[in-house]
């Protein structure tokens, strides 16, 4: 039986790729902060350990608990957007959206590659298009597009490290869709941004190098 882990499964994509790995027969493992959701992803099958990203402690308990697995998939997908407005940042502002996106990341990939090598497996980040250097065209959300930046740039260096051992590292645009981020006029649903990236992944064949896609498999540049 293939298995997958979803770090950051409470809701949105991330609770959704757990419940459609779920339904074609994958043993999911799962994360979520609060016991609510927990509870939820455990209802739905799914093999479930707290975790709160940020806290380093946790992140090293992971890495315990899931000492020995074999991971065919493992996902990343915990993240936060931040202010809505540009220009001076807080710093509280600027450590929630860098500790998230980007410290918890240079934290868990290292656990969660070796897993992955082990059976030549994809380990995938949820990016976004709005963290491309070369494809930007405009300067809003920059501190949000700072910290996917630096995740595009953490992703990079998990795959020269663990790519020759097997694990083939993408970033993913999941698509503009219908989160609490994304808003209600988003152009995606989860459902087909979720199914999107999982038959991406699962065409891929295995490299060596890191790969920025859009959900649907198409090529980002960094």
């Amino acid at each position: 039986m293939a298995t997958a882990l979803i770090i950051g499964a409470s809701r949105g994509i991330g609770h959704e790729l757990v419940r459609q790995y779920l339904a074609d027969g994958w043993r999911v493992i799962a994360t979520a902060r609060k016991p609510e959701d927990t509870n939820a992803l455990h209802a739905m099958g799914a093999e479930v350990h707290t975790l709160d990203v940020n806290n380093v402690e946790a992140v090293a308990g992971l890495g315990w608990k899931l000492d020995g697995e074999e991971l065919d998939v493992a996902f990343l997908n915990a993240g936060v957007y931040g202010p809505r407005h540009d220009g001076f940042p807080m710093q509280t502002d600027f450590d929630a959206v860098m500790h998230t996106n980007v410290l918890a990341a240079m934290r868990l990939l290292p656990i969660l590659a070796p897993l992955v090598c082990a059976v030549k497996g994809k380990l995938a980040v949820l990016s976004s298009r709005m963290g491309s250097l070369s494809e930007r065209n405009n300067p809003s959300g920059s501190l949000y597009r700072a910290s996917k930046a630096a995740l595009n740039s953490v992703l990079i260096d998990t795959a020269h490290t663990f790519g020759p051992q097997g694990a083939t590292c993408v970033a993913f645009h999941p698509g503009w869709v219908r989160t609490d981020m994304g808003g209600a006029e988003a152009d995606l649903s989860v459902q087909q941004s979720a199914a999107g990236m999982r038959a991406t992944l699962a065409a891929l064949p295995a490299t060596t190098s890191a790969l920025y896609l859009n959900y649907d498999g198409k090529t980002i540049g960094w």
